[in-house]
């Protein structure tokens, strides 16, 4: 018979084999144990979200087969509970109405009369993004990926044209390091420019800068080529006024964000940095093309949306809902720079007013 070995410490081959067994056994039940935990944990998690989407809403709501007749206002229901973060519908006459939900879940929504552009986080086995084009009885019409989290929606009048822009790393503008993705598509199916492949040009001469990012297009009514963006380099930011059909972003000013032009075209709404950087606080202002003149509006709150307008007098905005992380409202405040801020539809975000 073979004589058993042993080692320095005395143990023999066989056990510290057996020892060996038992270590695997061990990783192994652990290893078992910690996924059926996370398991577990997942399904509550799943379970407690559907209930909480089954919950009764604070807010009077319907549903809705079809986007109404205009004028209305289309945005991202907030309010807890069934319907939460569904693009919904409200009466431009009765804001504070009951809301009339489309089952269409969206991160971003904007629109027109006949359709409805939306920015989507896709929940599945992998998290995805993905835009899409509803029609006005809320069937998809079209969608494509997204390569980061959805931030900016806008169309132009018609809906033609749509732009996104998402968060392709960082998800603030204020964060270090972000970087961006705004696309310009015609809803006839072709991309009409990724705006980081636009010329951006300053007093004249081109920025080449490989950190520049462009977000927060707004188009101007009756001018299908021409728009207004967001552009930052080196932490500065930047209204810019871009062409399509020239793929040029030309800084027309700066300390400027999220831009909104005005119904009329006369004036542009935005949230203004206080320091003229990504950083610091966000106050409302107008600037009247024609004289170039600016005036700031009374909100006190710092501003983390893209201004859209109620009428040529009157803007709208979305700011967080006692500091939730999930709720916020929409508020209003005419240009008047002594007006004071009013609440104008609660538990919402995302405005688009269709007229």
């Amino acid at each position: 018979m073979r004589p058993t070995t042993q080692g320095r410490t005395g143990e023999t081959t066989g056990q510290r084999l057996m020892i060996s067994r038992q270590r695997l056994i061990t990783l192994l039940v652990i290893t078992v144990t910690a996924i059926v935990a996370a398991g577990i944990y997942a399904a509550l998690e799943f379970q407690g979200a559907k209930a909480s989407q089954a919950a009764p809403p604070p807010v009077e709501v319907t549903t809705s087969q079809a986007l109404p007749v205009a004028p209305f206002v289309l945005f991202r229901n907030t309010a807890p509970g069934q319907g939460f973060g569904e693009a919904a519908t409200v009466p431009l006459t009765d804001p504070g109405g009951p809301r009339a939900l489309s089952g269409i879940a969206c991160d971003r929504v904007y629109g027109t009369s006949a359709m409805a552009f939306c920015l989507q986080t896709k929940h599945e086995l992998a998290t995805n993004f993905q835009a899409s084009v509803y029609d006005s009885h809320w069937k998809q019409t079209a969608s494509w990926p997204l390569p980061g989290i959805p931030s900016r929606a806008r169309t132009n009048a018609d809906g033609s044209l749509m732009a996104s822009t998402v968060f392709v790393s960082g998800h603030s503008y204020s964060a270090a390091g972000f970087s961006t993705e705004t696309v310009i598509r015609d809803q006839a199916g072709p991309v009409s420019g990724n705006l980081e492949g636009f010329a951006l040009i300053l007093d004249g001469n081109r920025i080449k800068a490989t950190d520049r990012n462009i977000w927060g297009v707004t188009f101007v009514p009756r001018q299908p080529d021409v728009f207004y963006a967001t552009a930052s380099s080196q932490g500065k930011i930047w209204l810019v006024k871009g062409s399509i059909a020239g793929r040029t972003l030309t800084v027309v000013g700066s300390g400027i964000e999220c831009p909104s032009v005005s119904p009329d075209g006369t004036r542009i709404a935005y949230k203004k940095s206080d320091s003229g950087s990504l950083t610091g606080h966000r106050r409302i202002a107008v600037l009247d093309l024609a004289s170039g003149k600016e005036t700031v509006l009374s909100e006190q709150q710092s501003i983390d949306d893209q201004i859209e307008w109620l009428d040529n007098s009157t803007l709208l905005y979305g700011l967080p809902r006692n500091g939730s992380e999930t709720d916020s409202d929409i508020w209003s405040i005419r240009t008047d720079p002594s007006a004071a801020p009013a609440l104008f539809i609660e538990h919402a975000w995302s405005p688009s007013v269709v007229r």
